[in-house]
């Protein structure tokens, strides 16, 4: 948990926070969200995303969106890349833009592995923790498709993966970055080795709760070996339903109880917890975030459908540190202010949401006087 205290007459949402190493101004952070811009073939982020980036840099922390750590990471198009020269040299020019607007931004590093597709790896067979169809949805560029079965990973490929996210981590430091986030939530690559029904595994990767945790551990340790783990993050989902593989029963839920003990140990700036879906009642979610609590002693950024209302009453309840908003993100570049005036939020134009240019992504408008 964070060490702050509350200041009495300010909500808090707009109450200043320290996540780690990371000194937050108020505790609204901008949640990673896939916009699908880098509509270019080196998937470099543009100017486009550095004004973006730049116009909600009011956030206490922004958290990007989710960066492939490797060409064989990819599973969305146009999504940018943190693995070559050019994108990170383009990533800088996001992070100084933010900077100059007094904002913070995080990098996201992520791997989808078996819900990939051949037509995004030039067409060879993505690769998973065993050669298990997760019966997912891939966004190629042809439009969706099904999953395959995977490869399975060699050990020999694991390492070579944990290698891409430790040069990815030291990317992100070249890039200016304040700091760097572990996609592990969702149906992605991490979320798949957690898991049971996709992970067969009989080596140090699998064959029980403790040994199927091992690669988040070590994508943890080595991105560790590049940032202070007090500016790095872990986001989990453990109460995704996606599909057949993907059930928030109590075996999984419990797994997830023990994976947050372990966390503890690691000296992370804050884990990034999804609770249930967005549409079930507020008393479930905060029940989902005293289970957390109960588990996991450092900060915790709370994620997935929370109001302006709702946040204050998670953070109030002592049951977060900070609260992540996304979608109010999208229409509302300036949702701090707003928070902060009690301003209405405008809705977002979901036809946009992943539609490439400015319409709908920059070109939404601030609220202009008190």
């Amino acid at each position: 948990m964070s060490d702050q205290t509350a200041t009495p007459g300010i909500q808090p949402l707009l109450q200043p926070v320290r996540l780690g190493g990371l000194e937050l101004p108020n505790r609204v952070v901008m949640a990673p969200m896939t916009r699908s811009r880098s509509d270019n073939e080196e998937l470099t982020p543009t100017t486009l995303h550095a004004t973006y980036y730049t116009q909600r840099a009011s956030a206490g922390l922004i958290i990007s969106e989710g960066t492939w750590v490797s060409p064989d990471a990819i599973g969305f198009v146009n999504v940018p890349g943190i693995y070559t020269d050019a994108q990170t040299a383009r990533w800088a020019e996001v992070t100084a833009a933010v900077h100059g607007a007094d904002g913070q931004i995080i990098s996201q590093l992520g791997h989808v592995g078996a819900i990939s597709h051949p037509d995004h790896l030039g067409g060879r067979l993505p690769a998973g923790p065993s050669a298990i169809n997760p019966h997912e949805t891939s966004f190629t560029p042809d439009g969706p498709k099904g999953t395959l079965t995977p490869r399975a990973l060699t050990a020999a490929e694991i390492a070579t993966t944990i290698s891409a996210y430790r040069q990815a981590a030291a990317n992100a430091l070249r890039a200016g970055f304040d700091g760097l986030e572990i996609h592990a939530q969702g149906s992605h690559l991490v979320a798949q080795f957690l898991n049971p029904r996709l992970n067969y595994r009989t080596d140090a990767y699998g064959g029980s709760s403790e040994k199927r945790a091992q690669f988040l551990l070590d994508v943890v340790d080595a991105v560790s070996s590049v940032w202070d783990s007090n500016r790095i993050g872990v986001k989990l989902s453990p109460y995704w339903n996606g599909g057949p593989s993907f059930t928030a029963d109590a075996e999984a839920l419990a797994d997830y109880d023990q994976l947050l003990k372990r966390l503890n140990d690691s000296n992370l700036a804050y884990l990034h917890l999804v609770g249930p879906a967005s549409d079930t009642a507020a008393e479930d979610t905060f029940t989902a975030f005293t289970r957390y609590r109960a588990h996991y002693r450092g900060a915790v950024i709370a994620n997935l459908g929370f109001t302006q209302a709702t946040g204050n009453e998670l953070l109030e309840r002592q049951l977060a540190d900070a609260v992540a908003f996304g979608a109010p993100f999208i229409a509302n570049p300036d949702l701090v202010d707003r928070f902060t005036h009690g301003h209405p939020l405008a809705a977002g134009n979901r036809d946009t949401y992943y539609a490439g240019g400015t319409q709908g992504y920059t070109d939404y408008p601030a609220m202009t006087g008190p």
